[in-house]
């Protein structure tokens, strides 16, 4: 008898453990369905460019982009791009993946991020071993300022040699856009309305570069602050005005309490959304 009554408990046990096993991250689609991995992974490979957003401290988006990297440069033609990388840092990028300077080095004469050795060399030097292109694309932060401090025609004043490491003057810029306007809804009425530019150049100039590097039959894989490509926005919309016909997929970067399940708010803001548990440790 007491047998018979300790099996069912020990199976109430057993689904009580599995349902609260912690979840630090699942992926989701646009329309807040759970998708696999190679369900993912499928539909980046019939996709041009491919925007993955992150938040910049979020451990297992890092280590997610290198996995994504890794799966689409064995599949195919791979061109990889980052933000994280100023554009006039190019030419010491591609020093350090000929293998004509050292990691040391490149840390002394580009601008990387602080989190660069943790976050981002894994990605460049994924390049560097594989022998694939390694974009710098953002615009170099000091043209960024000038737009915050005057506005677009504060670029006017740049010689012809700094105007290379922005996208071509004059770009289309829509405060309209829902993204945009809500970076000055964040100042609850004290944001300048600078701001938003700034971020346009940002997009503009990540987008150009993007372009400019995109060969026909190579996938493109970019890796950018998750708002860069948020609702379909920011680059991306700055690439479907350019070049219409370019299949591009997103990928978003979000945290929530509870990563079992995609909250509503999240819903359409990519074609695959990654949730991430908060309680998840950041890099930084």
């Amino acid at each position: 008898m007491r047998v018979a009554l300790l099996i069912p408990l020990l199976s109430l046990f057993t689904l009580a453990s599995i349902a609260q096993e912690p979840v630090a991250y699942r992926l989701f689609d646009g329309k807040g369905k759970e998708v696999k991995h190679k369900t993912m992974m499928k539909a980046l490979g019939t996709a041009d460019v491919i925007l993955f957003g992150e938040q910049h401290n979020s451990a297992i988006a890092h280590w997610l982009q290198l996995v994504v990297a890794r799966e689409l440069a064995a599949k195919g033609p791979l061109t990889m791009g980052a933000e994280m990388i100023e554009a006039d840092d190019q030419s010491t990028l591609d020093r350090y993946l000929r293998g004509e300077i050292d990691q040391a080095a490149f840390d002394t004469l580009a601008g990387l991020w602080k989190n660069h050795a943790s976050d981002y060399a894994p990605l460049v030097d994924l390049a560097k071993e594989k022998g694939l292109r390694f974009i710098a694309t953002n615009v170099p932060r000091r043209y960024a300022s000038m737009v915050y401090k005057g506005g677009f025609e504060a670029l006017d004043t740049l010689p012809d040699a700094e105007k290379q490491w922005i996208a071509p003057l004059p770009f289309a810029y829509d405060p309209e856009l829902p993204g945009y306007k809500a970076m000055l809804d964040m100042g609850h009425g004290h944001a300048s309305p600078t701001m938003p530019m700034a971020q346009a150049l940002k997009d503009a100039t990540m987008a150009h570069f993007i372009l400019a590097n995109f060969q026909q039959g190579t996938a493109f894989l970019h890796f950018n602050g998750t708002y860069h490509s948020d609702n379909y926005e920011g680059i991306g919309w700055y690439l479907k005005r350019a070049r219409p016909e370019l299949r591009v997929a997103t990928i978003a970067t979000v945290t929530q309490a509870d990563a079992s399940k995609l909250d509503a708010e999240h819903i359409g803001k990519a074609d695959f959304i990654l949730v991430v548990d908060e309680a998840v440790p950041g890099t930084y």
